[in-house]
């Protein structure tokens, strides 16, 4: 199937945090690691050590909810967050635009890898966690036939989904 795309999203906080439980360990298992740390902590509430019980649900807390508020900061320090970002793909690249303000034209062959998530795609420029990672939320796409073909490129010029 051949053909451009197109689609437009405003980001919010919820693809940041996509992209980056997608990518990076701590963001993706941070929520499970609380709920251990959580459930140790009642365990030792029950048997009576209180003092490292509460401390232990504290830090539970405290692990649950850096991730979300760590995304929120980074989303609202940045400088483009607030912008509305329109898209083309077709079978040579991927351009992105957010206002007048930034233009990219990224070739298929810079983008190494990508990911589905629940939320939307996660497009990778470079191998690993750290590279800059490009979050396109399925709201982006008008229908589904438009997300579908959106998919048929990555999966044709970057491979199956990592």
């Amino acid at each position: 199937m051949s053909g451009s795309v197109d689609f437009r999203w405003s980001p919010e906080p919820a693809d940041w945090g996509d992209a980056l439980r997608s990518a990076v360990p701590m963001f993706r298992w941070a929520t499970w690691f609380a709920v251990v740390v959580a459930a140790g902590s009642v365990v030792l509430l029950l048997t009576g050590q209180t003092a490292a019980g509460l401390f232990g649900l504290g830090a539970a807390v405290v692990v649950a909810v850096l991730v979300p508020v760590q995304v929120r900061i980074d989303f609202s320090g940045h400088p483009l967050a607030a912008g509305t970002v329109t898209a083309t793909a077709d079978d040579h690249s991927l351009r992105m635009t957010v206002g007048e303000a930034a233009r990219s034209e990224l070739p298929w062959a810079h983008l190494p890898a990508w990911t589905e998530t629940r939320r939307g795609f996660v497009l990778r420029t470079e191998a690993g966690a750290r590279g800059p990672m490009y979050a396109v939320p399925f709201r982006a796409f008008e229908d589904n036939v438009a997300r579908n073909r959106f998919r048929d490129l990555l999966v044709r010029h970057v491979g199956p989904a990592a």
